[in-house]
C-alpha cells in the first residue's frame, strides 16, 4: 500500500513538472526583446524562416494565429472574423516598412485544421499567402512569447523591442464596427517615431491549443 502512494505520488508530480514545462510564461512585457529571434519555421511556401529574417527597416509584426478558430475565421469560416483584416494588416505593415510574419502555435489540432496543408489551404483562400505563415513546432515560440490567443499580436522596432502587444482592434466581427484600429494606429506612430497609445491592449480569441 505504501509502495502504490508512493508510486502514485511520484506520476503526479511526473505529470505537475510536465503541465508546468508545457505552461506558456508570463506574457512577454513591454521594452522586452524578441525571444527565439533566429529559430526556424517551415512556412506554408516550405521554406524556413526565423522572426529575424522578416525584419524591416522599421521593425517586425509577429500574429499568432490558427485556422479553426472563431474569432480569426468567422461564423462562416473565413472573412467574418480577424483574419478578413490580414491583406489590410499585410498591406500596412508593408507601408510603414514593417516585417510580418503569422504563426501557427496550436500543436493540438496538428491532426486535422492546423497541420501545414490546411495553413496553405487557409492562407491561399484569404488571399494572404504572399507572406510567410509558420508552423510553431510544440508551440515553442508561443510559449516564449507568452502568447494567449489566436489572434495575438506583438510588434516590435527596429531594435527588436517590444512596442505593442494585444489586438488587431476592438471588434472581431466586422470591420465596421471597429472604433480603435489599435495595431494599425501602432503601425503609424512606428513608423513615424511617434509615443503608441495604447501599447498594451487585452488578446481577444480562442486558447492556442497546445499539447499538455
Amino acid at each position: 500500500m505504501k509502495k502504490s502512494l508512493l508510486l502514485s505520488c511520484a506520476a503526479m508530480a511526473a505529470f505537475a513538472m510536465t503541465a508546468l514545462a508545457q505552461t506558456p510564461a508570463e506574457t512577454l512585457p513591454l521594452g522586452a526583446k524578441l525571444p527565439m529571434a533566429d529559430t526556424k519555421m517551415k512556412s506554408i511556401d516550405d521554406d524556413m524562416y526565423a522572426v529575424r529574417d522578416m525584419m524591416g527597416e522599421n521593425g517586425v509584426l509577429v500574429i499568432f494565429t490558427c485556422n479553426t478558430c472563431p474569432f480569426v475565421i468567422g461564423a462562416e469560416g473565413y472573412g467574418g472574423g480577424w483574419e478578413g483584416r490580414y491583406p489590410s494588416v499585410i498591406g500596412a505593415a508593408k507601408k510603414t516598412d514593417v516585417g510580418i510574419i503569422l504563426v501557427n502555435s496550436n500543436e493540438a489540432k496538428r491532426e486535422k485544421g492546423d497541420n501545414l496543408a490546411d495553413m496553405k489551404a487557409q492562407a491561399e483562400a484569404g488571399k494572404y499567402d504572399d507572406i510567410p505563415y509558420v508552423l510553431d513546432q510544440n508551440s515553442a515560440l508561443a510559449n516564449a512569447f507568452g502568447a494567449r490567443t489566436t489572434p495575438h499580436v506583438f510588434l516590435f522596432d527596429k531594435n527588436m523591442n517590444l512596442v505593442y502587444r494585444g489586438s488587431i482592434d476592438d471588434s472581431n466581427e466586422s470591420p465596421d464596427k471597429v472604433k480603435e484600429p489599435y495595431l494599425f494606429n501602432a503601425l503609424g506612430n512606428l513608423a513615424a517615431g511617434k509615443k503608441i497609445e495604447p501599447a498594451d491592449t487585452k488578446p481577444v480569441g480562442c486558447s492556442i491549443k497546445r499539447v499538455q
